[in-house]
C-alpha cells in the first residue's frame, strides 16, 4: 500500500492544472477544498463505509540545506507533531524532478517520501509525507487516510504534481563584492567550555557557530553543539534574509529549528532524534570587516547592544561587546551537515 504511493511521481500527468505558493497540480475531483494561508486541503469522506482521506499541500518554506535534513525537520513537525505515529518512517530513495517557469526546464528539485501508521478514533490510519527540496526552498504534501480505497486517488493527484522554479529576489541592499566590503561568503566561530574541572578532565564541550551570508540577501545561521558527556550532537539550523545600510546589517530569520542527533563513532552525526523549533530573534549588527596581517585572517566583527541567543556571549569585550567571526580554515573547517 504504501510503495505504490511512494512511486507515483515515476509517471506524471500534465493537464489542466491548479497552482498554490510553487506547486502545480491536478485538483480531485468532487472533494470539498479548503484554503488556509499556509496551506490547501481537499478532503472527501464515505459516510457508509466510515472512510476517509486528506491531502494537505503545505506552502513552502526556506530549506534548512539538505533533502534529508528538509524531510526529517518535515516529518518531526508536520507528521510527528500532529499525528503522532506508532512506527518510524518508511522512505523512498531520493528521487530528482524537473522544475518549470515560463516553459523552462531546469534541474534542481529533489523528492523523499515516507509514511507510517496511526491511531485514529482507536482505528489504524496511514500518514504520507512527500517532500521536496531544492532552489533554497522547502516544499511538502500530507496524505492521510484510514482506506485503501483512496491509495489511487493519492498516486493520481502526486503524478499530477509539478514544482515551479522559484524567482531568485535580489538583496534589498547591494554592497560591492570585494575584500574590504563584502561579507559574502562563510564565517564562522568557535567557543569551549573553560569549566577547571572540564579542562582538567579533557572533556570541555565546543560550541560551533557559522554565517552563510549569500548574494541574493539570504542567510544561512548554524550551530553545533558536541559535548563529550551528552549522548547527542545538538544542530541549530536557522534560514532567514538579511538587509545592509552603510555598517549596520540586519538579519531577519524564517525558518529556525533545533535537531538532537544521535552520536556515531563518537564524533559523527547518527540518527535525529527530535526537531523543535526556535522562536524568531531579528537582530542588527554593527559589523567591520578587516584583514589582520599578522595571523593572515580576515575578520568579521559583530557589535550589538546586548547578546544574541543566536550569538552566544561576547567573545570581545575591548571592542565594545562584539563577536569575532573568521574565514574557516584547517584548523577551524566548515561545518559538515547530516548527510553531507
Amino acid at each position: 500500500m504504501l510503495l505504490s504511493v511512494l512511486i507515483a511521481f515515476a509517471g506524471k500527468i500534465f493537464a489542466q492544472k491548479q497552482t498554490f505558493d510553487l506547486i502545480t497540480f491536478a485538483a480531485p475531483k468532487g472533494w470539498t477544498k479548503n484554503v488556509e494561508e499556509t496551506l490547501v486541503s481537499y478532503t472527501i469522506t464515505n459516510n457508509k463505509k466510515n472512510t476517509w482521506c486528506r491531502i494537505n499541500i503545505i506552502k513552502s518554506t526556506v530549506s534548512i540545506g539538505t533533502i534529508e535534513a528538509d524531510f526529517e525537520s518535515e516529518w518531526q513537525g508536520l507528521i510527528v507533531k500532529n499525528y503522532k505515529p506508532t512506527d518510524s518512517a518508511q522512505s523512498n530513495e531520493i528521487k530528482e524532478m524537473e522544475a518549470r517557469l515560463n516553459d523552462e526546464v531546469g534541474q534542481g528539485w529533489k523528492i523523499k517520501a515516507g509514511g507510517a501508521k496511526f491511531i485514529f478514533n482507536n482505528s489504524d490510519a496511514l500518514v504520507m509525507l512527500t517532500t521536496m527540496s531544492g532552489y533554497n526552498r522547502c516544499a511538502s504534501i500530507v496524505a492521510i487516510t484510514n482506506s485503501e480505497d483512496y491509495i489511487k486517488n493519492i498516486e493520481a493527484f502526486l503524478a499530477s504534481v509539478d514544482l515551479i522554479k522559484p524567482e531568485i529576489a535580489s538583496p534589498p541592499t547591494a554592497i560591492a563584492n570585494d575584500d574590504e566590503n563584502s561579507i559574502i561568503g562563510i564565517w564562522g566561530i568557535t567557543a569551549s567550555d573553560q569549566n577547571s574541572v572540564r579542562v582538567n578532565n579533557g572533556v570541555a564541550g565546543t560550541i560551533f557557530r557559522q554565517y552563510s551570508f549569500n548574494a541574493n540577501g539570504t542567510y544561512i545561521f548554524i550551530i553545533k553543539t558536541f559535548d563529550p558527556l551528552m549522548d547527542k550532537i545538538l544542530l541549530g539550523i536557522e534560514n532567514g534574509t538579511y538587509q545592509i545600510s552603510g555598517n549596520t546589517i540586519s538579519v531577519q530569520p524564517t525558518k529556525s529549528v533545533l535537531e538532537a542527533w544521535s552520536k556515531k563513532n563518537f564524533t559523527d552525526w547518527g540518527k535525529l532524534l527530535s526537531t523543535q523549533n526556535i522562536a524568531f530573534e531579528k537582530t542588527s549588527y554593527q559589523f567591520t570587516k578587516r584583514f589582520i596581517t599578522e595571523i593572515n585572517e580576515w575578520q568579521l566583527v559583530l557589535q550589538a547592544a546586548t547578546q544574541t541567543l543566536r550569538d552566544g556571549p561576547f567573545t570581545s569585550s575591548s571592542e565594545g561587546n562584539a563577536w569575532i567571526y573568521i574565514v574557516p580554515s584547517s584548523a577551524r573547517p566548515i561545518i559538515k551537515l547530516p548527510g553531507e
